[in-house]
């Protein structure tokens, strides 16, 4: 007996329900769950969706979105965080962390640094695998610096309306320069270190998110507690 997706729909039907995809001189078919997506949001008992921290670096986005995820987690629902550090020990290695396992030409093709290119690569990837959090009935939450908004607007775009979830931690550059808690900062200031986001490099604050977290006022408990209540009143869990 092969798992339905719909009532009276056998799993033999849903796997000729493709569509073709060509990228380049491949054919790539998308290939149809037997398990909806309400499915999975029933049984996990909260909607699946994309929060999206977007900040300076020490504004307080990796604090507050582990903070949300505990409260989450202790309330019976299904999240995960995905940090922008721990992501690039990962799927976003460098080339550094690449050479050694896959070789220097591997690394170098598919390494990412923090040039303007590496950042938005290295968002596409993000986007695409809380995409795939969400359509899990999961609640993705990232914490990102995510500095241009042009990328953040692709990921929105990917996910259905109402998926993505913009939450910016409005802190200001002042008080995450005396935060400082890995010295990136002070060796941007020194000249040290090249390309910082709000140093020598852009951040594009959003101009519409979904909410706004004031992060040089309020406690990173009382701002958890605003994207839980967020949550609520969307209906999201």
């Amino acid at each position: 007996m092969f798992p339905q997706n719909n009532p009276g729909q056998p799993y033999s039907l849903i796997r000729k329900n493709r569509r073709k995809i060509n990228m380049s001189q491949a054919q790539v078919y998308w290939h149809e769950h037997a398990v909806s997506r309400q499915e999975r949001e029933t049984l996990n008992g909260n909607k699946g969706c994309v929060l999206w921290f977007t900040g300076l670096s020490a504004c307080g986005k990796s604090t507050i979105a582990n903070l949300a995820d505990h409260l989450l987690h202790q309330s019976g629902k299904h999240s995960f965080v995905l940090d922008g550090d721990n992501v690039r020990h990962g799927l976003n290695a460098g080339t550094g962390m690449l050479k050694d396992v896959h070789g220097e030409e591997f690394a170098k093709r598919f390494g990412l640094g923090f040039s303007a290119q590496d950042r938005e690569e290295n968002i596409r990837r993000i986007g695409a695998v809380a995409k795939l959090f969400a359509e899990a009935g999961l609640i993705a939450i990232t914490a990102f610096i995510s500095p241009y908004r042009t990328d953040r607007d692709r990921v929105r775009k990917s996910l259905p309306e109402g998926d993505f979830i913009e939450v910016f931690v409005d802190t200001p550059i002042e008080i995450c320069e005396q935060r400082d808690p890995k010295g990136l900062y002070k060796k941007a200031r020194a000249g040290e270190l090249k390309g910082f986001t709000g140093i020598d490099d852009p951040y594009e604050a959003p101009e519409t998110p979904e909410l706004i977290l004031d992060g040089g006022r309020k406690t990173a408990e009382q701002l958890a507690g605003e994207v839980i209540a967020f949550l609520k009143s969307k209906g999201k869990i």
